[in-house]
């Protein structure tokens, strides 16, 4: 499986300044828990879902949406999902858009979230949720693609079906009511990632691999 590397600007720890700087630079208030998906933005992350999801937590929980991400220059239709994104949240004042490709944010954003959410629709494997996990974040994410393979169900996150908007939204609130699970979580998930998704598991990889060639 893919790796990451715990000592690159995106995964290593972030001093409280620095992640004050870019969270302020990026116009991001840290007054209410803050819910975040991470990814570009075009129909299979599902962002209108994820939307969805937002307004039914928000009904009982004071919170705040984070959607960040950049346009893969490989996909037309990814202006089109934003522009409509963009216009959906145009009057919601607790949903931030940023279509932005910076790897300290990232960091500094995924570092500070209550919860970080991934409902992608289809996935490959998912960086993002093995960041997330990494920085000791709850996740709550989509049962497709390699997602399942870094998340064990009600010990490193949720999964959900990618189209349950009402099963998203009870597991967020779930989160943000309960600081010990979500603490819980957070441990047990980066706990999983050092274990599974570093690249030192990769290195252990190739040397079975040339063991086996050379034997």
């Amino acid at each position: 499986y893919p790796t990451i590397d715990p000592f690159s600007v995106k995964n290593k720890p972030l001093d409280k300044e620095t992640i004050k700087k870019y969270l302020n630079k990026f116009g991001i208030p840290t007054d209410k828990p803050i819910i975040a998906q991470i990814s570009r933005f075009d129909k299979w992350k599902d962002p209108e879902g994820v939307i969805k999801v937002f307004e039914l937590v928000k009904r009982e929980v004071d919170c705040r949406l984070v959607l960040c991400g950049n346009l893969a220059t490989d996909d037309p239709e990814g202006q089109v999902i934003y522009e409509q994104v963009s216009q959906k949240t145009r009057n919601m004042k607790d949903v931030i858009l940023i279509l932005e490709e910076n790897n300290i944010l990232v960091n500094a954003l995924q570092s500070t979230a209550s919860v970080i959410i991934q409902k992608s629709l289809r996935e490959g494997f998912g960086l993002t949720v093995t960041e997330a996990l990494w920085k000791s974040r709850p996740v709550v994410a989509s049962n497709v693609g390699g997602i399942p393979l870094q998340i064990i169900d009600g010990k490193t996150g949720f999964l959900l079906e990618p189209n349950d908007i009402t099963g998203f939204a009870r597991k967020i609130i779930t989160i943000l009511k309960e600081p010990e699970l979500a603490q819980q979580l957070g441990e047990n998930g980066q706990a999983y990632v050092k274990e599974n998704f570093l690249i030192t598991r990769s290195l252990l990889d190739y040397l079975e691999i040339l063991e086996e060639v050379f034997a």
